[in-house]
């Protein structure tokens, strides 16, 4: 069998959408405005309005990102709730450790990544059945075995992920073609998008995720958002 077209894997991507939206309601896209999220931002906020988005201001984005969110509203008609972290317990964060601790160390990041996006992240699936990711296998090594679908025992619910196999190529065509507004970082060789003090551009070359938290080692960078405890 041949490869895939963009055209049939966009077919399928409306088929999975609507299934989820048909049989796991309440559902739920976790939009982080990355590339490969504006796809699913695309279709879902034209087709599938059973399917929430939302996503985790964690106080430290760029102002790029809060840029697109506006632009999302206004061609979209649609707002992306936003969830931040607990004030207090981001203030004492930055009493114990200044408001750049996170370079420290790597023990230090991940409690920064936790206060600001992890634990928001439980309270925006706290009774939802489903959640919808745009994380590709391409993107690191992280990232390689992830999965179409798969039981998220972390959050007890079914967790998917759309656009596993869909190659960085794909993605931007797809935005091409249909106009999708994207971060204006991503003109500036910033191929992922996190917090500002956390993210930089990258060289030709490059892993795609090796503009985050650069100064860690491969296997560290993730935020803890996307575990894998996770169940087929």
């Amino acid at each position: 069998m041949g490869a895939q077209t963009l055209e049939q894997k966009v077919d399928q991507l409306h088929y999975l959408l609507c299934d989820i939206q048909k049989n796991f309601t309440p559902a739920v896209f976790a939009n982080s405005l990355g590339a490969e999220d504006m796809v699913l931002t695309d279709l879902i906020a034209q087709h599938y309005p059973g399917i929430g988005m939302f996503t985790l201001d964690t106080g430290r984005l760029p102002q790029e990102t809060y840029d697109l969110m506006q632009k999302v509203k206004e061609r979209y008609g649609v707002a992306i709730y936003a969830y931040f972290p607990d004030a207090s317990a981001v203030e004492d964060y930055v009493i114990q450790h200044g408001p750049n601790g996170f370079y420290d160390s790597v023990a230090l990041r991940k409690r920064c990544c936790f206060l600001r996006k992890v634990e928001p992240l439980k309270r925006a699936l706290t009774g939802k059945k489903a959640w919808i990711t745009g994380m590709r296998r391409e993107q690191s090594t992280t990232r390689e075995e992830l999965e179409l679908s798969a039981y998220d025992s972390d959050h007890g619910l079914q967790k998917f992920n759309p656009l596993c196999d869909w190659s960085e190529k794909e993605v931007w065509s797809y935005i091409r073609q249909n106009n999708v507004p994207y971060n204006a970082l991503h003109d500036r060789f910033y191929p992922s998008i996190g917090c500002a003090p956390c993210t930089r551009a990258v060289t030709p070359g490059e892993d795609i995720r090796s503009g985050r938290w650069w100064w860690e080692n491969p296997e560290s960078r993730e935020c803890g958002l996307h575990t894998r405890k996770t169940e087929t």
